[in-house]
């Protein structure tokens, strides 16, 4: 047998490396390099934990089979697919039940990634927390039982008000009994489907949050003829999805996503799905998008140079 014949150094060396160049590029394609943050913690863990809420309709509340739906959810899930071609990895989701009071503690202690609800972002919650950009824009107003003499917050004097703990609204209301010495008697709940069954039972002359959480719950127990919200704006709100504090790549990342989505008009599509037209309980809130958030949306669209 003839012996094989010896490949010139040169060209040895060149097949060498080539071998590892092409290795390096497969390692890079599996690792993206200098992952921090939460794009590091979701890479090694496969998981993003996403904190959703149980009754916030339309926006995070849970199913006939108890699964978390609605429209910061779906959007949510954009999110996942993104920070997924981030770190070249698929992920899993975790689901994490929070409630108003628990959700700015889960994204600051990592045992939440994302928190998908109807969270207000606002200059005293960013000293602890990050928000997307806007993707709702709501106020404070009060639902009442149809006939009530309740038609403003100064009717409210003296009265039993229903508000959700750790929310914008609970503040609200004990700012403006305090300014106007109304002497409301707050009845705190610990979610929004607890704050509506004080309203329901008795024990709460009116329920005051955010007025499309008001029309979302109305919607989701058919409850039009019993239920109405009543009164002026008593606060501003616009909506975020929180996340942690500091995350610059994840920040980007966030970014970049809710510019891609409103510009080919996804954000526009989960809203008409989740705001006009029926819900899982066959009930719809019939809420068309308001003329502030078509221009922020517009404006978000609009890619940064």
């Amino acid at each position: 047998m003839k012996p094989r014949a010896r490949l010139p150094v040169f060209i040895a060396g060149l097949l060498a490396a080539a071998a590892l160049a092409a290795g390096a590029a497969v390692q890079a394609q599996e690792a993206p390099a200098m992952l921090t943050g939460t794009l590091a913690k979701v890479r090694e863990s496969g998981t993003v934990a996403i904190g959703y809420r149980e009754s916030s309709v339309p926006f995070s509340f849970l199913n006939a089979r108890q699964e978390p739906v609605g429209y910061s959810i779906e959007l949510c899930r954009e999110l996942v697919t993104a920070i997924e071609e981030a770190v070249n990895k698929s992920l899993a989701i975790k689901w994490v039940p929070v409630t108003s009071d628990s959700r700015m503690d889960a994204v600051e202690r990592g045992t939440v990634d994302l928190e998908c609800g109807s969270t207000t972002n606002n200059l005293e919650r960013q000293k602890r927390v990050s928000f997307s950009p806007t993707i709702f824009v709501s106020g404070t107003k009060v639902l009442v039982k149809k006939g009530s003499p309740i038609k403003s917050f100064r009717d409210l004097a003296g009265k039993r008000v229903a508000v959700t703990a750790g929310t914008t609204n609970e503040k609200t209301l004990r700012e403006l009994s305090q300014k106007f010495k109304l002497d409301i008697d707050l009845r705190v709940a610990r979610d929004h489907a607890d704050s509506f069954g004080l309203m329901k039972s008795g024990q709460a002359d009116a329920f005051a949050t955010d007025d499309v959480l008001l029309y979302g719950l109305i919607a989701r127990e058919a409850a039009k003829a019993q239920y109405e919200v009543v009164g002026d704006y008593l606060s501003y709100d616009p909506y975020g999805i929180m996340y942690r504090k500091g995350d610059t790549q994840l920040a980007k990342v966030i970014n970049d996503a809710f510019q891609v989505l409103a510009q080919d008009g996804e954000i526009e599509r989960q809203y008409k799905r989740w705001f006009l037209r029926k819900l899982p309980t066959g009930e719809s809130i019939d809420l068309p998008m308001s003329a502030q958030l078509q221009a922020i949306i517009q404006t978000m669209a609009v890619k940064a140079e």
